[in-house]
């Protein structure tokens, strides 16, 4: 399908809105540390206070708390180490390369995560290369990291992106690329069309990154209902994404194997019956009935009662091996986006037609 500019816009334009909130807490928070760093601490040049918020706050999906510890954390050790090697050794090349390793290797046997580790070797090389302001020391450096970190969780809570809105986009991503592999699924059995297939298994292939931004964006969108006191009472709205984010991983696992299934069947000499397409477009359809419910905050019971159609319906006689592989796969994707809508797996499971059904033997 080729991308207009229109739709390049229209992406760009949705991506900016998701985004807003995080520049708009940048911008702020950023200009707010520098003036508590030098008008209440009295720090001439707090340069750390707005990094530290740029840190914090970033401008993609993440655990904003965890990056606060260890951005505090690993300035004050990049700080320490810094200032302690450079008042031995003094300054230089070779000086730096030494500080800038041994402040890394010290990080690492605190604390292996990246950003951790980067901050203390970042911090280390300002130490390393600026001379102090006005005497200006490592305490007064790592003061300048607190404050930025507090003002940028502060931002957070006071200047909050919707969590719902990054939720809803990013599950949307997800249910609309399972509908998309699903409806050219269907139409490739339709019109015995392998092409279409191809196809349909490609797309099929590059969702597991929809899954994981989604997976990003739910724990940004908890943190941010755990910091903000204008979504604390809102909770309960987001528990329902929390309930469809593992069901609806393993669905979209399910849907590719489907469609690799799909694209065997049409070179079987039995390829699977138009029957079987018509109950993947249903389950399509279900799929974004799920997306449109819970992005309007109600309960998913239209999806539930699309996919509960889909459970109860016979299945086709004489089929091929591919087509009872397609057929065991779609069973697995109705009961994980029926789990997704809220239902145990037991009691999901036990609303398909049984497998030995009488009705179904010659």
């Amino acid at each position: 399908m080729r991308t207009t500019v229109s739709d390049l816009v229209k992406e760009r334009m949705g991506t900016f809105g998701l985004v807003a909130p995080s520049i708009a807490q940048c911008a702020v928070g950023s200009a707010i540390a520098w003036i508590i760093a030098i008008e209440l601490l009295g720090h001439p040049r707090p340069f750390f206070a707005p990094i530290s918020v740029l840190i914090c706050v970033g401008m993609g999906l993440g655990q904003r708390l965890r990056r606060v510890v260890d951005l505090v954390v690993g300035v004050s050790v990049g700080v320490g180490v810094g200032d302690l090697l450079v008042s031995w050794i003094g300054s230089g090349p070779l000086q730096l390369a030494l500080v800038v390793a041994l402040a890394m290797t010290v990080a690492v046997l605190l604390n292996s995560g990246a950003l951790f580790v980067a901050q203390v070797g970042s911090s280390a090389v300002l130490v390393a290369t600026l001379v102090p302001v006005d005497g200006a020391g490592g305490f007064d450096r790592m003061a300048d990291a607190l404050t930025g970190g507090v003002v940028g969780v502060a931002a957070v809570a006071l200047l909050p992106a919707s969590p719902f809105s990054i939720a809803a986009k990013h599950l949307s991503g997800v249910l609309d690329a399972m509908s998309t592999v699903l409806e050219r699924s269907a139409q490739a059995i339709e019109r015995h069309d392998m092409d279409l297939a191809a196809d349909a298994l490609e797309e099929a292939r590059t969702t597991q990154a929809a899954v994981e931004e989604f997976e990003a964006a739910l724990e940004t969108s908890k943190e941010i209902t755990l910091i903000s006191p204008l979504h604390w009472h809102r909770r309960s709205r987001l528990a329902r994404y929390e309930t469809a984010a593992v069901p609806v991983d393993l669905a979209l696992r399910n849907v590719r194997v489907l469609a690799r299934r799909t694209l065997a069947s049409l070179g079987e000499s039995s390829p699977p019956p138009a029957a079987l397409a018509e109950a993947m477009r249903e389950v399509s359809e279900a799929a974004l009935l799920l997306q449109l419910e819970l992005s309007a905050g109600r309960e998913p019971t239209l999806a539930r009662q699309a996919l509960l159609a889909v459970a109860a319906r016979e299945r086709p006689r004489d089929l091929g091996f591919s087509a009872h592989v397609i057929i065991a796969q779609l069973r697995s994707v109705v009961v994980d986006l029926l789990q997704a809508t809220g239902m145990d797996n037991k009691e999901a499971a036990a609303t398909l037609t049984p497998l030995d059904d009488p009705a179904h033997h010659d």
